[in-house]
């Protein structure tokens, strides 16, 4: 069975967690749903490091690619690099986003949504993906 379908086969629940790649395929890391968390978050795993974004991002980036109509850059960089403007990455910490800020939830832990959040779209169908080596894009379905 191919990778991204185990993945969608998988429930996105801490018992049954979506095993994933990063956009390039050079990494895999696991992610679920966490509902009961306040406010409700996505948990994603990678290696020992553990981050967490609001839940809500998932269908935030979906509405908001939607609305641009285009593939949009992922930009992904860590919390204390600068996003590259007009980047998915750029987006989830921007305060010109739904939540007003950053969706990550854990200071020093909040960046990297662009590399992270958006294989779980494409796995949920909500997304197309680009897996290049490098500047990779996303486009919502």
């Amino acid at each position: 069975m191919a990778a991204k379908a185990k993945a969608a086969a998988s429930s996105g629940t801490k018992e049954n967690p979506w095993k994933l790649k990063t956009p390039p395929g050079s990494s895999e890391f696991e992610a679920y749903r966490d509902d009961a968390a306040v406010p409700p978050v996505l948990v994603v795993t990678v290696g020992k490091t553990v981050l967490h974004y609001q839940l809500r991002a998932i269908a935030d980036l979906h509405t908001m690619l939607k609305a641009h109509k285009d593939w949009m850059l992922l930009g992904s960089a860590d919390e204390q690099k600068d996003a590259a403007e007009g980047t998915v990455e750029a987006w989830g910490r921007s305060p010109k986003n739904p939540v007003g800020g950053w969706y990550g939830v854990k200071k020093g832990f909040r960046g990297r949504f662009g590399m992270y959040v958006p294989p779980v779209l494409e796995v949920l169908g909500l997304a197309e993906l680009e897996h290049n080596p490098k500047n990779n894009r996303m486009k919502a379905i």
